[in-house]
Order: structure tokens, then sequence, then C-alpha cells
């Protein structure tokens, strides 16, 4: 693909962002599935082990609109990695019909390994570019920041009634 050039249009612009973002997404997690050894995680299971792992407690209410899944999605997930023994599940002793969400052990030690291999290849990669590109990327991660912030408020806007484009 060709660079994009400064004045491009905003939905040309948005278009090649998007298209690139989901085809480095898809790369990346391909080249981490290569030679692994235990049961591949979907991305999702991985967003919410990644979720829980940095909030212990968690509730699954919480974890769904963090994650702008359905409850019941969510506790599909839920029900997945417990049953791998990398979630655990307790009863919220403030309302037991709730659920509080833990990282096993187990999963803490493949988030780490994930991540880990994640940053050598990633950062790989970055450091193949020209300083002049790595300092383009370090300058538009407060652009990306902006657009994930956007993005979300659009989908918790969504969630809460706020639009109506159906």
């Amino acid at each position: 693909m060709s660079a994009a050039a400064p004045d491009m249009p905003a939905p040309a612009l948005g278009e090649e962002f998007s298209t690139l973002l989901v085809g480095i997404q898809r790369l990346v997690r391909r080249r981490l599935r290569e030679g692994l050894t235990e049961p591949r995680l979907r991305g999702a299971q991985v967003e919410l082990l990644r979720l829980v792992a940095d909030f212990p407690g968690l509730r699954v209410s919480d974890a769904a609109a963090e994650l702008c899944l359905a409850g019941n999605s969510v506790s599909t997930l839920v029900n997945q990695l417990v049953t791998l023994g990398l979630l655990r599940r307790e009863v919220d002793p403030v309302d037991r019909r709730a659920a509080l969400l833990y990282v096993t052990g187990e999963a803490v030690e493949r988030l780490a390994a994930w991540r880990a291999r994640r940053e050598a290849l990633v950062g790989e990669v970055v450091a193949g570019l020209s300083a002049e590109d790595r300092a383009a990327l370090a300058a538009a991660l407060p652009a990306l920041r902006g657009v994930a912030a956007g993005l979300r408020q659009g989908v918790v806007a969504e969630a809460a009634g706020g639009r109506s484009g159906r």
C-alpha cells in the first residue's frame, strides 16, 4: 500500500487506517500462534483475561461493558476460560447473584509469555524501520489514542441508546 498523503480526505484516511489496523492485528496473531504448544486462545478470550488480570475481582457485567460485548457472550467466555483453568469465578459477597473474576496462575504465566512474544515480535519489526518512520509512529500514538477514545465513546453512546443508526 502506498503512504497516505497528509491532506487525504478523512473517509479515505479512515478506510486505509482501518484496513491496515485489521491486517496488522491479524498478522501479529498469526505470528504469535506459531510454535504454540498449549491450546490456542481466541482474541476475545485473551482480551477478557487481560482485562481481569488488570482488574482482579471484576464483575461479569463490568467486563461486558468494558469489552463492549453482550453479557451472555462474556458469560460464555468466562465458562470457557474456567474450563481451561485460566479464570476463577467467585460469588460476590455483596451481591450473591453476581460473580467476581480472577485469573489463575497459569493465565498470568500465559499472558506474560504472550506479551513478551508480542513485544519482541513487534519491537523487532519497528526496530527495522528507519528512524524517521519510528518517530512518525511515536508521534502518531496520541492520535491513535484519540481514535480509540472516539470509537469507545460511540460504542458507549450506542449501548446507552444514544444512537439509532440501525
